[in-house]
């Protein structure tokens, strides 16, 4: 993304100072080559409405974030439109019960260092000036990113703002930093207090850790032991030291769930689809032997799953997309075309493809040099099937509710539904069976059956 126009800044400048902060200063002195998305500014000594009426001049300004000194200031940038946070210097801290509320103090003349006292980790705690490039760094922020070190700014960090633990554990692993051992202790001391923050928070760290991270595996083991886990996501720690005796599994079934959330693509249904796929493996595990079973392991999980991310406040349709990945994980390749079409049909073909990467994870993940040449084969198959275009859904059919309605003189009412999904079951098994003709028989023939039966 570009920069903040030339124009601008030298417009601030003539009243102000203007620098660079947050996550771009990081990520650009962390990685010369990345391509950053977005960027944040800073404005010191000058009013919040005067710096809006110098921006004006420049582009379009939105005053949404006035309560907390924010401007959203956008641009046009050739053919591209920008819009940047620019921000006064401020001081905040969270307020009341569970962490939601923050009081926001912004003030023009404070100095940029008294705005970076407020952030979070020190790697994030640095700003560069845009009159002159220089770099201001009060915490060593610089250091830390060479050390690949995660530093707290202040002893009081987590108590201010809880979620900044989760955020220590989500940046550790996508960054692959380590915690330094103060700011680590802090966590664990004040671990319960992930409690008191919204749900609608903590999802947004946990998912930029999963779809961020090459190996989220490294945040949910700091998760576990700073003791954040078992305030989350108690349903994952009950994972560690189940073991899995039978061949099948090198590791116990926290130990395998990290594995295959790594091999995962990064793709955030099919990630979270790796981290509950096995969640109900402790409520299902019985022990004959030297094997252990873990049957209806899948169905059990897929509705944990559901509660879970209900809890977390997840979208209907991630958790839609979630508890049928889990659900159908255990899936056989070793089917007829007939078997195939009905995993299709009750996959959907939107996740079919997902279901195969997750699998391929799982396999990957049970640490016995598993080979998952069956599922490149199905994929292969299912890949043939669907360009044949067989009917895969009601949608699919030669005729629809209304063309039935017409026909037999029907209402609207669920025996339309009714109908249709006995002729997608008819033509899952026979697809040139496809045809109005065809369907408007077996329709008919349904209908009188229903009504002798009735």
């Amino acid at each position: 993304m570009c920069r903040i126009s030339n124009d601008a800044v030298n417009a601030i400048l003539k009243k102000g100072m203007i620098y660079e902060v947050g996550g771009a200063v990081r990520d650009k002195m962390l990685d010369q080559t990345i391509e950053v998305k977005d960027r944040d500014y800073l404005v010191c000594g000058i009013p919040y409405l005067e710096l809006s009426g110098i921006l004006k001049k420049f582009g379009h300004v939105d005053l949404v974030g006035r309560s907390f000194g924010v401007i959203k200031f956008t641009q046009h940038q050739g053919e591209e439109k920008y819009t940047f946070d620019v921000a006064l210097p401020r001081k905040e801290f969270s307020t009341g019960v569970g962490h939601k509320d923050f009081s926001v103090a912004f003030e023009p003349n404070l100095k940029v260092e008294d705005d970076l006292t407020r952030r979070d980790f020190t790697i994030n705690a640095m700003a560069i000036s845009l009159e002159n490039d220089e770099l201001i760094d009060p915490f060593g922020g610089q250091l830390d990113l060479k050390n690949r070190v995660i530093r707290m700014v202040s002893a009081q960090s987590f108590p201010e703002d809880p979620l900044r633990m989760l955020r220590a554990v989500q940046f550790a692993a996508r960054f692959e930093f380590d915690i330094e051992p103060d700011t680590f202790a802090a966590m664990t001391e004040h671990a319960s207090l992930i409690g008191s923050v919204s749900s609608e928070r903590i999802t947004e760290e946990l998912n930029k850790m999963l779809v961020r991270a090459d190996r989220p595996s490294i945040g949910f083991r700091l998760m576990q032991s700073s003791g954040l886990l078992n305030h989350i996501l108690p349903e994952i720690g009950d994972m560690i030291g189940v073991d899995q005796p039978g061949g099948y599994h090198k590791y116990d079934v926290f130990e395998h769930t990290l594995y295959t959330i790594d091999a995962a693509p990064k793709v955030l249904h099919v990630r979270l689809g790796a981290l509950f796929h096995d969640v109900c493996k402790p409520r299902t595990r019985r022990v004959t032997g030297d094997k252990a079973t873990f049957y209806g392991h899948e169905k059990l999980g897929a509705k944990t799953a559901a509660k879970v991310m209900r809890r977390l406040r997840y979208s209907s349709d991630m958790i839609h997309s979630v508890r049928i990945l889990v659900d159908k994980h255990m899936f056989t390749t070793d089917v007829t075309d007939k078997g195939m079409r009905r995993l299709i049909r009750w996959v959907g073909k939107e996740l079919i493809f997902d279901l195969l990467d997750l699998r391929r994870a799982d396999v990957e993940a049970q640490g016995m040099g598993g080979t998952t040449e069956d599922v490149d084969q199905f994929e292969n198959n299912i890949i043939d099937e669907l360009e044949r275009k067989p009917p895969i859904s009601v949608k699919d059919l030669a005729v629809d509710g209304h063309d039935l309605m017409v026909t037999f003189e029907l209402p609207e009412s669920p025996l339309v539904g009714e109908l249709l999904k006995y002729l997608l079951e008819k033509v899952l098994d026979e697809p040139g069976d496809n045809t109005r003709e065809k369907l408007m028989e077996f329709a008919r023939s349904y209908l009188a059956n229903r009504k002798q039966e009735h």
